[in-house]
Formats: structure tokens, C-alpha cells, sequence
């Protein structure tokens, strides 16, 4: 017997769909407090996951839920680069 292999699944903070874990992108609060944009998915802290879409994070930032998720408000450096990586993975 083969067995399948389980595929990771996490929930968007914007559309509050649940996708695969590889097909998101990873907002991380490290342990120094810090936030930022974890490229690997492997680094430690508190993650969030977010499609790469500008209607997710748009979503996300109005409803305030990247704040929500992390206990603490993020900074705006912080949603200028995920927008800029969203333009920049379209292209």
C-alpha cells in the first residue's frame, strides 16, 4: 500500500481560506519581537499566512488581523514590502 503523504494546510488571514502551506506567504514575529517576511517558511516566532494577493492583504490590513495574530501592531514598512513582493511575484 502507498500511502499519500499529508499535505500541510493553513488559513489565510484575508480570504480566511484554508490553502496549502506552500502556496502562502509567511508573516513571522521572531522571539526579539520583530516582524518580518520569512521567505523559507522555517524561521521561529509566531507565523501568519497570507495568499499572495493583493485583495488577501488588503483584506487582512482593514480588518486588522495581521495585528490580531501577532498581539502587537505591525509596521507599515513591513505591509509596503509584502505589497511590493506581491507586484514583484506577478511580474
Amino acid at each position: 500500500m502507498v500511502k499519500k503523504k499529508k499535505i500541510p494546510m493553513r488559513m489565510c488571514l484575508g480570504c480566511q481560506e484554508m490553502r496549502p502551506k506552500k502556496e502562502l506567504i509567511r508573516v513571522v514575529r521572531t522571539p526579539d519581537d520583530l516582524i518580518e517576511i520569512d521567505a523559507g517558511g522555517k524561521r521561529s516566532g509566531r507565523g501568519a499566512y497570507i495568499c499572495p494577493t493583493e485583495g488577501c492583504l488588503h483584506k487582512a490590513v482593514k480588518g486588522k488581523r495581521l495585528e490580531k495574530a501577532f498581539g502587537r501592531a505591525v509596521p507599515p514598512e513591513v505591509v509596503e514590502i509584502l505589497k511590493e513582493r506581491l507586484v514583484n511575484s506577478r511580474a
